[in-house]
């Protein structure tokens, strides 16, 4: 069946889009803000550097991914967990540069390149208010550890899936060596974690560490200072026959890539997710502040 899925979505695919030529280059994009915004950046970024551009934001993680292997999308930005556990089913624990090297010697066989990896990791993450952070000192997560086993009786609040995951909330405290009551975990959806932390409610909250609330609502994020959760980075992913075709973009994306990190990608979807300005908007006046139109 999922065979027959592929299938019939590529087939479907391939009456939508155009096969990029040469002189175009064709920009995908998933279908929720930070992705929006990485796909506007990009077709304008491009189109102002002289290249003909197709947007095609807005799709399914593996509908794009398939398109892209099929040849229809030459661009979009992917993360490594994703391809890493996704795409290539690899499940074993790995660095944020393993992973980087393993997505990019797996998908390299599919002819599909990996490009520098920015400083943005959406990835998993706890995160406390900042007035609680310089009042504690806990500003990572082996310091998190070290206040629990000392008696600091602090509440947590996270989804249900996480709580209940095999790599989640359990490995999560034997990796880091605490133990915290059943009765001081708060299983919620994750829109609301936002709220009870912010409001008070919690102590510490189970976050993705790109959300725009992170800096809206004033959170710090503990630095996960033994790398336990999956490594997830942002990185421009183009075809090879794309890049033989415009042997600059590499360069030109590399430049874009290395502007970003999680505190810009926060502050970039808070614009558009909590301040409600336009995708287009904000991803043009990133470009304008950084010279790159």
């Amino acid at each position: 069946m999922k065979h027959l899925m592929t299938t019939l979505a590529g087939l479907a695919l391939a009456g939508t889009f155009a096969t990029a030529q040469a002189e175009e280059i064709v920009v995908g994009g998933k279908n929720f803000t930070e992705q929006q915004l990485l796909a506007s950046m990009t077709t304008q970024y491009l189109q102002s550097l002289g290249y003909e551009v197709d947007s095609r934001a807005g799709m399914g993680s593996a509908v794009l991914r398939q398109a892209q292997e099929n040849g229809q999308i030459d661009l979009y930005w992917e993360y490594t967990g994703t391809s890493l556990i996704n795409y290539n089913d690899v499940t074993e624990s790995l660095s944020p540069e393993e992973t980087y090297q393993r997505v990019k010697e797996l998908d390299g066989e599919k002819g599909l390149v990996w490009l520098d990896p920015s400083q943005a990791n959406n990835t998993y993450a706890l995160a406390m208010r900042e007035e609680s952070v310089e009042q504690t000192g806990i500003d990572d997560l082996s310091k998190l550890a070290e206040a629990i086993d000392e008696g600091h009786d602090l509440t947590f609040a996270m989804n249900a899936e996480f709580y209940a995951r095999e790599d989640g909330w359990r490995p999560l405290q034997q990796a880091y060596d605490f133990r915290v009551d059943r009765g001081n975990v708060k299983r919620m959806d994750s829109g609301l974690v936002y709220q009870a932390l912010r409001d008070g409610e919690v102590d510490v909250g189970l976050v993705f560490a790109t959300d725009g609330r992170i800096p809206a609502f004033d959170f710090h994020v503990l630095d996960d200072d033994q790398n336990f959760f999956p490594a997830y980075s942002l990185t421009p992913v183009v075809r090879a026959e794309t890049l033989d075709a415009n042997p600059e973009l590499a360069e030109q994306m590399n430049a874009l890539s290395a502007l970003l990190d999680d505190e810009v990608m926060a502050e970039l979807n808070a614009r558009v997710d909590v301040e409600r300005e336009t995708i287009e908007d904000v991803a043009k006046d990133f470009l304008e502040a950084n010279e790159l139109l």
